[in-house]
């Protein structure tokens, strides 16, 4: 009965991560599209930069209250992340600017594929076919539901390029150094959210101007645009958090692959409010497609003898080098 108990607690508070980051992702999205569609608020990179201020904050704010315990992070390595975390956000916007949706979708769904090599080549994990078949259902069902004009040129291919490869070293990243230096979510954040605030500041407005050809002093701040900024960064932190956290749970690979749910929940809430215009018989194939591939890979990935895994040797390995416990090593094994 205890293992059972157990195991029924990871599998609560597995699930109540994952929804707390479908939650606020989602609600963020929905924000930022109303702070920028009605309010004409084009800043993304200084956005984001105020996000990270915010959550800043709230970590200064539970170091004080105590709730977060000091830590190391190596300055090469926060430099590191940070860099790699800094190109995500900068190249996910130009590409979004110099690609077709169609082909900015496509980028975005190839992350899968390159999170899955970092996992095989630096944590030597194996997938069963069962769990490879299951991404590429997921892949094939959100193709066919966001896929539809697709067009490229050579500076889009590389800010692409760019945005995929950055925004995968940094969520494996964020797996590898909680593992590697113990830290939990909020304390990786402590350390990592400062000095992602800082260089977003410093370096956002001149990129916003680059990629808008406006002036971030030049807009017309007003109480109803001030208020969905409050909210938006309100809601970023719990998004920066969750995200931690369920890396930190699962694998960056598990997070892009369930992570698409929040793709298509986007679509379902676009057409619950917006009305049925983008909603087609292809969509909801895709949607149908999508589902089905999460249920697949969630059953696939935790089953005993199927699942991604690391080698026995190098979770052992790891566990002697950094002090870990048993426990984190069944973790890490059955990832």
């Amino acid at each position: 009965m205890p293992p059972a108990s157990k195991a029924d607690k990871k599998a609560a508070v597995d699930a109540a991560a994952w929804m707390f980051n479908v939650v606020t992702s989602v609600g963020i999205i929905i924000v930022n599209k109303a702070l920028m569609a009605t309010y004409g608020f084009s800043f993304a990179t200084t956005l984001t930069g105020l996000h990270f201020a915010t959550t800043t904050l709230m970590t200064v704010v539970l170091r004080w209250l105590g709730y977060i315990q000091a830590s190391h992070l190596p300055l090469p390595e926060l430099l590191k992340f940070v860099l790699f975390a800094n190109f995500s956000i900068v190249g996910m916007n130009v590409s979004l600017m110099w690609n077709s949706v169609g082909f900015y979708q496509i980028a975005k769904l190839t992350m899968i594929p390159v999170s899955c090599l970092l996992e095989v080549v630096f944590d030597k994990i194996r997938y069963s076919r069962d769990t490879k078949l299951s991404i590429l259902v997921v892949l094939l069902g959100v193709a066919v539901c966001t896929v539809t004009d697709v067009s490229v040129n050579a500076k889009g291919f590389i800010a692409a390029f760019i945005a995929v490869w950055s925004t995968s070293l940094q969520q494996y990243y964020v797996h590898f150094l909680q593992r590697k230096y113990s830290l939990t979510s909020f304390n990786l954040l402590g350390h990592t959210a400062p000095s992602q605030a800082a260089s977003l500041l410093l370096l956002g407005p001149f990129l916003d101007y680059w990629l808008t050809n406006k002036r971030i002093d030049a807009y017309n701040f007003h109480i109803p645009s001030i208020v969905f900024m409050i909210l938006s960064c309100t809601i970023a932190v719990g998004t920066n958090l969750s995200q931690f956290i369920c890396i930190g749970r699962f694998t960056a690979v598990s997070f892009q692959v369930l992570g698409h749910m929040k793709t298509i929940l986007v679509l379902i809430l676009g057409f619950l409010f917006f009305g049925k215009e983008g909603l087609n018989l292809q969509v909801v194939l895709g949607m149908i497609i999508a589902i089905v591939g999460m249920i697949w890979y969630s059953n696939a990935s935790s089953k005993p003898g199927g699942k991604e895994r690391r080698s026995h040797s190098i979770s052992r390995s790891s566990q002697h080098k950094h002090g870990g416990s048993p426990e984190s090593s069944e973790v890490d094994d059955k990832v």
